[in-house]
């Protein structure tokens, strides 16, 4: 069976500085795959190539078999991508529903008679329906991250690039959004995930990979990545 998301041959440098270097993966639908790596280690920079916000120097990525190398940002979400950003980027003067009516609009493709009764779903399962009303603005810091969740998924995606939800979070909290990361998964879609924290990491994924250097440097079981020499040396500094 054809992997939901093929990356071959990765490319990127700014300049002097490469940002990867021959990255190859495939991910399998189902599957929920976090990435570590010290900070520099290209790991937004790979989101970025992912959803299209980038442009590669060189190397393919096909999704869900159809080569979407050199589709645009917003092609790449109708087909079934979409990402969240490290620091929220809400349009913080509307409210927390209008902001998922954009992305469910323009970025899922929905009519506007839809709209409604979806994002009344999404607003119970990240647990903002309470916040519908509010300005996004105005949003907590867990608020803003169930809220860059809500977005995301809004658009209908069959794969998730989650970049870094549970930075600056409490115990309980990230608790909170392990239990929702594996909600996600139930509800059938895809997850890859850069994250710091890695008692998210060894809670919730399926599979690790370690990146540095602009290379992946480990990849498998989540224990035994976290174990690895290699990563050890170049991630924990041991």
């Amino acid at each position: 069976m054809a992997a939901l998301l093929s990356v071959t041959g990765l490319k990127k440098a700014f300049g002097a500085v490469t940002i990867a270097n021959d990255i190859s993966f495939d991910v399998e639908e189902g599957e929920v795959i976090g990435i570590i790596g010290p900070n520099g280690a290209g790991k937004t920079t790979l989101f970025g190539l992912l959803a299209g916000t980038i442009k590669l120097d060189a190397g393919r990525i096909q999704f869900r078999k159809q080569d979407v190398t050199g589709l645009p940002t917003f092609d790449r979400a109708r087909l079934g991508i979409a990402r969240t950003y490290q620091i929220p980027r809400p349009f913080t003067h509307m409210t927390v529903a209008d902001n998922l009516k954009v992305a469910a609009l323009f970025g899922g493709g929905l009519e506007e008679a839809e709209c409604p009764e979806w994002i009344d779903q999404i607003l119970e399962f990240t647990g903002l329906a309470k916040e519908r009303g509010m300005l996004a603005g105005r949003l907590s810091l867990l608020g803003r991250k169930r809220h860059e969740l809500a977005r995301a998924l809004a658009t209908r995606p069959s794969l998730l690039l989650i970049d870094e939800v549970a930075a600056g979070l409490t115990d309980a909290e990230v608790d909170e959004f392990i239990s929702l990361i594996r909600s996600i998964k139930t509800a059938g879609i895809t997850v890859v995930w850069i994250e710091h924290v890695m008692k998210a990491m060894l809670a919730a994924t399926d599979r690790l990979m370690a990146v540095a250097g602009g290379k992946i440097i480990a990849s498998g079981a989540p224990r035994e990545v976290i174990q690895s020499k290699e990563v050890r040396r170049v991630y924990l500094g041991a």
